[in-house]
């Protein structure tokens, strides 16, 4: 879905505050805010941005940042570059199986937009490798499939000192499935402010477990629909996974704080 339209959506869903958080790139935003302003709904500068956790992917949310910051345009460039580079390392694996794709025909899927494993899955299908997104993961592209998936990323301590750099708030992303409590302890104490709490992987028990931790640590709690696109499986979250506005001001307190201090 174009970030324009995503702003629509949000208006016909009587959305206050929103953010649009694309993986690694301020893209979305940047073409989103024209609209976000004519239409009344408050864009918070977002991104989600995929780091090196101990040799493991981890997706922390940043919010607030200046988008202008000269550490923030190094981070996405950067990040463009990784993404474009493991893209071709799964195709040069994928070569290893028979299975012919090139990075020109990844690059049109995307858009202009970085590269993930969804391109390469619609690819596959496009190619009549396999007959559905699921399959694509499940066959091809899970890090069971790949193994060790080679990434040039940020790790999460670099990835936390520059959105503090630009004044941002970082927040882990949708932990419920993907970590324990000492992983989250670990990120704790490497800086990150807050976690997202309300998320729709995140069942009622998940949900308390994930907020009793924040509460514990004295974290940021945020949340969201993590929106994907005009596929059936997002659209019945989008305004129906939100928080509190209460939530955002808070957030918007410590980062207004934040930017003072680096001044």
């Amino acid at each position: 879905m174009e970030p324009e339209d995503v702003v629509r959506n949000a208006k016909r869903h009587k959305l206050d505050i929103i953010s649009i958080t694309d993986h690694d790139t301020i893209r979305g935003y940047q073409r989103a805010r024209e609209k976000a302003r004519e239409l009344g709904i408050e864009l918070i500068p977002g991104v989600e941005i995929t780091s090196d956790f101990n040799g493991r992917e981890c997706h922390l949310l940043a919010y607030c940042f200046d988008p202008d910051h000269a550490a923030i345009k190094k981070l996405v460039a950067r990040h463009y570059h990784s993404r474009l580079e493991r893209g071709k390392w799964i195709i040069n694996e994928l070569s290893k199986e028979g299975i012919l794709i090139d990075i020109n025909e990844v690059k049109a899927e995307a858009n202009g937009g970085n590269i993930g494993r969804p391109h390469i899955a619609a690819v596959l299908i496009d190619k009549g490798y396999v007959a559905s997104f699921k399959e694509a993961f499940i066959r091809y592209l899970s890090d069971e499939s790949l193994g060790t998936i080679k990434n040039d990323y940020y790790t999460h301590h670099e990835v936390i000192d520059t959105v503090k750099e630009a004044g941002g708030a970082v927040i882990v992303a949708h932990p419920g499935n993907l970590y324990n409590k000492d992983d989250l302890t670990e990120l704790v104490e490497a800086g990150v402010d807050g976690i997202e709490f309300i998320h729709p992987s995140h069942n009622y028990k998940t949900q308390k477990w994930v907020e009793a931790f924040a509460n514990e640590h004295k974290l940021l709690k945020t949340g969201g629909s993590d929106f994907h696109g005009g596929d059936k499986e997002y659209q019945k979250f989008f305004g129906v996974v939100t928080i509190n506005a209460k939530y955002v001001h808070r957030l918007q307190r410590m980062t207004k704080q934040r930017k003072k201090i680096s001044v």
